[in-house]
């Protein structure tokens, strides 16, 4: 009865199909859009330094010097890649350095990195090397630029560059080396402030003893089981070590997402405000034409609740039906969305080109999590039944007297 009831007025309930079906492809859509931008940008920044969860000493991150630094680094990625959540686990160490040239010197920060370690899922660096080569080893007198720092310092590849640290007992100490590749990332931060160096010769320059890092990064199946990683690490590696998700080594990019987040979050209410607000309204008129018949039915013995379950049902089936609609309208720009996307690289030159050093993405892809979906169309499918209360209720509660005689 509920069934035939909705298609009484066929032009209205498909009115109210559509509003339901293009509601809820907006939401999957943005959604979609948010949840892939933002995991490849949680897992580009990964990738160029501190890893989904980064093992530290527990001074470092407010004092980042070496002197900060983590012992044993190998025992330590042993016990951390026995969770089943940790993919990979690299040794790093990361400062400040002053490069120079016959006719320049310029400011940098550098990662000391095992190539036998590394990879383009640990660092994302090894596949933007767009002239020259990654370090052979972990030893050797080379070095990795950023493409605007190798321009600033007016070196090319097998250029000789100096480079000039403070050792963690606050000693000046000096290196040479040769440009071996040159890095062209798009986030301006990366390119003209970045260099890569063999970290067995950075220990040895440093006076630092075999195996010790200022950094373990670690790299997870899921960017978003950082939280309950750290959280299980911490309580089984030493005391002295912090165990910090990504959000905490990158506040500003975590900041940025979140706004983000919170912003798409409160366009799906105002979309599902609206979509119940046209379902309230099809079903009160619904309610308000028939109430001459409900009359009727409670006349010959249908019970208030009867009427309100009906009507509910009415409610439900328009949700079920709208969200079948849904995944029909939005299965094509959905697929073209995550295959194809969506070019903003003009955009991109307005609005900058990364985010607290994380290069935008210039194709913009879909990407939902399953869940989020499931949230999507649970939300939709509780507004639709909840804007079908009052007028429900209003069925269940008319006057048969009167109604019957109403024409």
């Amino acid at each position: 009865m509920a069934w035939m009831n909705i298609w009484r007025n066929r032009r209205r309930t498909l009115l109210t199909l559509s509003s339901i079906a293009f509601g809820v492809t907006l939401a999957i859509l943005f959604t979609g859009l948010g949840d892939q931008n933002w995991r490849e940008m949680i897992d580009l920044a990964a990738r160029l330094g501190a890893g989904h969860v980064s093992i530290q000493n527990e001074e470092y991150l407010d004092s980042p010097l070496l002197r900060h630094s983590v012992h044993d680094t190998a025992r330590l990625r042993e016990e951390v890649l026995r969770d089943e959540d940790v993919v990979r686990a690299v040794t790093r160490i990361s400062g400040q350095v002053m490069l120079s040239t016959a006719g320049q010197s310029y400011g940098a920060g550098f990662i000391g990195i095992d190539p036998s370690q590394e990879s383009v899922e640990t660092l994302s660096l090894i596949e933007a090397i767009d002239e020259g080569e990654m370090l052979e080893s972990s030893r050797g007198n080379q070095i990795i630029l950023g493409r605007q720092l190798a321009k600033n310092l007016n070196v090319h590849l097998k250029s000789k560059v100096i480079y000039t640290l403070t050792d963690p007992r606050g000693e000046i100490i000096y290196g040479v080396a040769r440009v071996s590749g040159i890095v062209t990332t798009g986030a301006p931060t990366v390119d003209a402030g970045l260099s890569i160096l063999p970290i067995d010769t950075l220990r040895e320059n440093l006076g630092m003893a075999e195996g010790e890092g200022t950094q373990i990064a670690l790299f997870l199946k899921d960017h978003r089981e950082a939280d309950r990683v750290a959280d299980r690490l911490s309580r089984v590696l030493p005391s002295d070590l912090a165990v910090l998700p990504w959000h905490r080594t990158q506040p500003e990019l975590a900041g940025f997402i979140a706004m983000k987040v919170a912003g798409a979050k409160l366009m799906e209410m105002i979309l599902m405000v609206l979509i119940a607000a046209g379902i309230f309204n099809t079903l009160f008129v619904s309610v308000m034409e028939r109430l001459r018949e409900f009359g009727i039915m409670l006349a010959i013995g249908f019970s208030p609740a009867t009427l309100f379950a009906l009507v509910m049902l009415e409610s439900l089936w328009l949700g079920l039906v709208g969200l079948v609609g849904a995944m029909i309208v939005t299965a094509a720009p959905y697929y073209y969305l995550a295959t194809t996307g969506i070019d903003i690289s003009e955009q991109l030159d307005v609005i900058g080109t990364e985010v607290a050093g994380v290069a935008l993405a210039s194709v913009m892809r879909v990407g939902i999590y399953p869940e989020n979906a499931l949230i999507i169309a649970l939300a939709a499918l509780a507004g639709t039944l909840l804007a079908a209360v009052y007028p429900a209720w209003q069925a269940g509660r008319v006057a048969p007297a009167e109604t019957i005689r109403l024409v």
